[in-house]
């Protein structure tokens, strides 16, 4: 596997993770209300924000790229805005991300990175930090929502947000549902020289002790006419325990250089 793809798989895994709990119960879609003023649109939203200090879920994970698929469980971790953790079946790959650092060690190759999130910026065309990383997961906007900032349509019988004044770089779309105020979709389109589109799509919801967190996950890339496709299935979650993060990389392992 190439640097690129090695990098790829190891945070496609990553940027598609969180939900299923032994109490949890599927977010079903109620009455529609599609007469509420973006402010009140947003706050609904924000209402819909996770809580918690810690969360545990099993994740089976579904990679498909060039029609070949490659199928994962896998540990997540998250202490909330200090540490994303993750761990694949039988500890071969391993990684852990921090406000400060992005950190993966793969024992199938033998190699491992440890620096900061500017290659993940590079891939989306756009900058990401810890924060950006954890609202995905958590089924978050990437970008806060302000009323101030974003116009709000009616599409499909939905809420649609786009910035008033779109990114130098993507065009961003948000899909808020009607009913739940959770996101449906988050969508980020880039054309010229590099053409990239990145949709991230929450196929449904459940609530986990009050809190709504993704249950199902979809995510699509292109990228130059290549597509990448990551399902993510979630059960198993627990909130609020006491979790440890344990991250050391092997020696004699090699480092990925990005340059």
């Amino acid at each position: 596997m190439n640097i690129r793809l090695n990098i790829i798989a190891v945070f496609g895994v990553l940027l598609v993770l969180v939900s299923g709990c032994k109490s949890a119960k599927t977010i079903t879609d109620g009455q529609s209300n599609l007469g509420l003023s973006s402010k009140e649109v947003i706050k609904a939203n924000a209402k819909k924000s996770a809580n918690f200090k810690t969360l545990q879920s099993k994740v089976k994970v579904v990679y498909t790229q060039e029609n070949k698929s490659q199928s994962h469980t896998i540990t997540m971790r998250i202490q909330k805005d200090q540490v994303i953790w993750l761990n694949s079946a039988l500890n071969l790959i391993r990684a852990k991300i921090t406000p400060e650092k992005v950190s993966f060690y793969n024992k199938l190759d033998n190699t491992y990175f440890d620096g900061d999130f500017s290659y993940l910026s590079d891939l989306l065309g756009t900058e990401l930090d810890f924060k950006k990383v954890q609202n995905l997961l958590l089924g978050d906007a990437l970008f806060e929502l302000d009323k101030s900032t974003y116009n709000m349509s009616i599409h499909n019988n939905a809420y649609l947000f786009q910035p008033k004044e779109q990114l130098r770089l993507f065009e961003l779309f948000y899909i808020i549902n009607p009913s739940h105020f959770k996101i449906d979709s988050q969508q980020l389109a880039q054309t010229g020289d590099t053409s990239r589109f990145l949709e991230i799509d929450y196929l449904n919801y459940q609530e986990v002790d009050k809190q709504s967190l993704p249950e199902n996950l979809k995510i699509l890339v292109l990228e130059d006419g290549e597509e990448t496709i990551i399902e993510m299935a979630f059960k198993s979650i627990n909130l609020n325990e006491d979790l440890r993060y344990p991250f050391k990389i092997p020696s004699g392992f090699d480092k990925i250089s990005l340059n």
